[in-house]
């Protein structure tokens, strides 16, 4: 077996590991309605699934004769950027809080997936970031009528 198939067999069995912990633990939030607190959870949770068995299913199309030369466009290193943002985003979501934590999630994961030939756009991203977050934390608030952590902005939001 080749280098790249392992490697391939390695990242969707990693990602399907990773959602179906995911659902595990989501599993353990108290659901009180279809869509609650642990509804978007469950969502991400299958979505990762569902990318792991992809991605299983995508190495069977991988030719274990592929010689050297064959070029691998593959950005190992922007996933495990993203995945290491995602960990922090949820590790630092209830005391950091959700509006901040959104904010500085999106502008650093626009940064990592700007292709290195294209110039980093600063302002836009962090406009596009903030404007994100304010758009969806009000929409839980509002519309859903569902507490967000707001962490250190305690006492200035409502």
């Amino acid at each position: 077996m080749s280098y790249v198939k392992k490697r391939e067999i390695a990242v969707g069995i990693a990602f399907l590991l990773v959602g179906l912990g995911y659902l595990y633990l989501t599993a353990m939030i108290p659901r009180k309605q279809f869509i609650d607190a642990a509804f978007v959870p469950y969502v991400l949770a299958a979505i990762m699934c569902v990318l792991g068995v992809l991605q299983l299913l995508e190495v069977r199309k991988i030719n274990d004769g592929e010689s050297s030369a064959t070029q691998d466009t593959s950005d190992y290193r922007t996933v495990w950027k993203t995945l290491g943002l995602i960990v922090a985003y949820a590790a630092l979501m209830e005391p950091v809080g959700f509006p901040v934590m959104t904010v500085v999630y999106l502008f650093a994961q626009f940064i990592v997936l700007t292709p290195l030939d294209k110039k980093v756009n600063y302002p836009m991203y962090l406009i596009i970031a903030v404007l994100t977050s304010t758009v969806v934390y009000l929409t839980f608030r509002q519309a859903f009528d569902m507490l967000l952590p707001v962490g250190v902005l305690n006492g200035l939001i409502d």
